[in-house]
């Protein structure tokens, strides 16, 4: 890339920074109150953009039936809601659905890494999709996760197979509207998810060492999308409460530089950069997309901080057993998990939550599909 272009590529990285939000002081980036969710969101608005417009050719044409999957307000009876949690195959109706489904989210969903097990969630009384969740793996190090596990790197090595992230999770509306979010997040604590997770990976090996990997799951972890969650807090079942919060991220991420020349950062960094993939096994390219970044943006003159954006997300740990901080730090052998099924936690939403808002708000009938679409009709 001749010096010409790299001023250039400078120029549209900082003024996209701008345009987003961002302001720099002394090389870093400086976010607006990380409070004001409003303007949390105008950060991310660009990337979600661009992830919208880059899925296009592979959704668009599918949209006016995927739309049919859209309750709208009128076709919802909050009474006679009975959820129906489907395993996402590849290649299915509901994988379709999936990938436009997360969309809509108000931040640029990933697609997870390494081992990944998705869910949909329908409302078996019409067939409406209510929500979605997914399951990756987790990142090796997470100061707060790991402190509180209290883990040593002995225990982390072997157990960490023993926790999945959820990399996306939510309501779709009108359900939304109904606090159907909590109900998701209660699902993916059941006892039919860690049923899933045992049937896909039981048997599978570790890719680098070879060694064959547990399908035990005990802990799932997972991040607010914008600053303290008000999804996961205070949910609870049976007096407990499913998720606990275990402070904050630094700030950390990619999200601000996905906005259509992360193609041009990954070229400059392929032509002038050693990637430091730790076995070959993995490929010969770059870790991730945070490693290419911190070896691309000083070829520009920019400092390799700018991967901390400054906007930290609350995060959240969901233990699946009652001893599942002792299996995890080897003290334990076996899981001794809560066992709820889907209908037990939906009973308990249902009563707690479902209709009693139900009752207080009844704006989720005047919910549309058509207003769910995201590309205009040709």
């Amino acid at each position: 890339m001749a010096v010409t272009e790299r001023e250039q590529l400078r120029a549209r990285v900082l003024r996209s920074l701008r345009a987003q939000g961002f302001r720099m002081r002394a090389g870093r980036l400086v976010p607006p109150d990380p409070n004001d969710k409003e303007h949390l969101r105008a950060l991310h608005a660009e990337a979600v953009r661009h992830q919208i417009e880059r899925s296009r050719e592979g959704l668009a044409r599918h949209e006016d039936r995927l739309l049919t999957y859209i309750a709208d307000g009128r076709e919802v009876d909050p009474e006679r809601i009975r959820p129906r949690l489907v395993v996402v195959k590849p290649d299915s109706e509901d994988e379709l659905l999936f990938r436009y489904a997360r969309l809509h989210w108000s931040i640029p969903v990933s697609a997870g890494y390494g081992r990944r097990l998705r869910f949909v969630v329908y409302d078996s009384t019409n067939g409406k999709l209510m929500g979605i969740f997914g399951l990756g793996d987790p990142i090796f190090s997470l100061g707060p996760r790991d402190r509180w596990i209290g883990w040593d790197k002995a225990a982390k090595s072997t157990r960490l197979q023993c926790l999945m992230d959820l990399f996306v999770l939510g309501a779709v509306p009108p359900y939304s509207q109904l606090l159907c979010g909590k109900l998701i997040a209660l699902m993916a604590t059941s006892r039919e998810v860690q049923t899933a997770f045992g049937r896909k990976y039981h048997g599978s090996r570790a890719l680098i060492s070879g060694k064959p990997l547990t399908a035990r799951l005990a802990l799932l972890t997972t991040t607010s999308a914008l600053g303290r969650s008000s999804l996961y807090n205070r949910l609870s079942f049976e007096g407990r409460p499913v998720f606990q919060s275990l402070g904050y991220t630094r700030g950390s991420g990619e999200f601000h530089f996905g906005n259509g020349f992360y193609g041009d950062l990954r070229a400059l960094a392929e032509a002038n950069c050693e990637a430091t993939a730790k076995d070959a096994r993995w490929g010969t390219g770059f870790r991730n997309r945070r490693e290419l970044l911190r070896k691309a943006l000083p070829l520009l003159g920019l400092s390799r901080d700018l991967v901390y954006h400054g906007v930290p997300r609350e995060i959240f740990a969901a233990p699946l057993a009652h001893n599942a901080l002792e299996f995890l730090r080897g003290e334990h052998q076996r899981l001794r998990h809560y066992g709820h099924g889907v209908a037990d936690l939906f009973g308990r939403f249902r009563e707690r939550w479902l209709l009693p808002r139900a009752a207080r708000d009844d704006s989720y009938r005047s919910f549309e599909a058509e207003s769910y679409r995201l590309w205009i009709r040709k």
